[in-house]
């Protein structure tokens, strides 16, 4: 994503995410990473960005992000067209951008082709880390059949049905084979599926194990969906790096999660989507009913796992037409953690997360993923969640603004 040249935003405020302060600094960039902050005695930037009265953060990351997820209907995502589905997550991927949402972790989907697309630039869009297809076991969230229908499993394209030991080693490498940054598997019951309670550990020990086994060996790691106490436990003693939703969290799971170095990656955004939108999208009274009881500890999870030192993430996992809600997932974490924390989560924990320390700060050295920010979001939050407040800059390229006080303009650096 990087770009050629250099450019500076100067006269605003720059988000120290580590220490939680705001402090004022020049900002320069030479080829997509940020070359010095403050005082800058080098040549002349190519381009200048006026940033009096702003504030600069890092580019938001999604640690919970579904490219393929063009519906709610996990039988028919799988039997869509191919063709149908890359444009509609071309079209997905490029809303994040626009949001900034500068890199999204895909944990159930993806593949090399579209990671080959964004990189030559045909489909603009995020940095772009994928898992492949999410492992499933027989009748486990990611198995999209009803219990009434005798059919076979499909395409794999967000999950992939895989049972076993020997059958499981063989798909963790073959993931890894064709680019997986990590692995995701199904740990408990979903909100979505039909035929599997939303509490019970999915997967045996020794399969999970095995998955994880085999991610470390690789230097990944491993997600786990996972709602419930038993199977959030389930999965981090076994080896899972990170929990996906968590919602149903206790503080003994919490303090497990600690001394396992697991991370929990909320998705509020998802549950509140569905619950205020779920009579258009044609919710069953089961997947209602499952929403509720996840919708309403979600917040609670967070709050226990802040007490508990959890390090705590964030995610959207928003399905279909819901994606637009991308930035009220931010807007719900504020609410819970306060904006510093909130802006933490979407920045440095992930990028801790999937082990790009590049990433997710405003540093010498770091990636130029930016947002400028047209005003203090420790005292209006709100800037958070709307678009249409800020500038994005992804790699050290402007996406371009309509706000006259941003727009980038050719001259020298002070």
């Amino acid at each position: 994503m990087a770009v050629a040249g250099t450019l500076s935003i100067i006269g605003a405020r720059v988000l120290d995410v580590d220490r939680g302060e705001l402090h004022q600094q020049d900002v320069h960039v030479t080829n997509g990473c940020v070359s010095a902050l403050g005082d800058h005695d080098g040549p002349p930037s190519d381009v200048v960005i006026e940033g009096h009265g702003h504030v600069i953060v890092p580019g938001f990351i999604d640690a919970h992000f579904h490219a393929y997820g063009i519906g709610l209907d996990m039988l028919v995502m799988e039997a869509t067209p191919m063709s149908y589905v890359t444009a509609k997550a071309a079209e997905r991927l490029g809303g994040a951008l626009r949001r900034g949402f500068t890199t999204v972790r895909d944990v159930a989907g993806g593949d090399i082709g579209l990671r080959r697309a964004l990189d030559e630039g045909l489909i603009v869009g995020p940095r772009y880390l994928f898992t492949g297809p999410a492992l499933s076991q027989t009748g486990g969230h990611g198995d999209p059949r009803l219990g009434d229908l005798a059919i076979d499993t499909c395409c794999h394209r967000l999950t992939e049905v895989v049972d076993g030991v020997d059958n499981l080693r063989v798909a963790v490498r073959e993931r890894f084979r064709t680019g997986a940054h990590a692995i995701k598997v199904m740990t408990s019951g979903g909100v979505v599926s039909l035929t599997d309670p939303l509490r019970i550990p999915q997967y045996s020990a020794e399969e999970v194990r095995v998955v994880c086994d085999e991610a470390t060996r690789r230097g990944s790691y491993v997600a786990a969906h996972a709602y419930s106490p038993e199977a959030i436990a389930h999965s981090v003693v076994n080896g899972v790096r990170s929990i996906e939703h968590g919602n149903l969290l206790d503080v003994a799971t919490a303090q497990l999660m600690v001394r396992n170095d697991a991370f929990l990656v909320p998705t509020l955004a998802a549950y509140d989507a569905m619950d205020r939108r779920g009579d258009s999208l044609g919710l069953t009274a089961v997947q209602r009913a499952k929403n509720l009881e996840v919708l309403d500890h979600g917040k609670q999870a967070i709050e226990i796992a802040a007490a508990e030192g959890v390090r705590i993430g964030f995610g959207s996992d928003l399905m279909g037409d819901l994606e637009d809600d991308q930035l009220v997932g931010l807007r719900l974490q504020v609410e819970v953690q306060g904006p510093i924390a909130a802006i933490q989560s979407a920045t440095a924990v992930n990028a801790a997360l999937i082990g790009r320390h590049d990433l997710g700060r405003v540093a010498v050295g770091a990636v130029a993923d930016l947002l400028v920010l047209d005003a203090d979001p420790t005292q209006d939050p709100s800037v958070l969640w709307d678009e249409s407040r800020r500038t994005v800059i992804s790699g050290g390229r402007p996406l371009g603004t309509s706000r006259p006080a941003l727009t980038p303009f050719r001259g020298r650096t002070s």
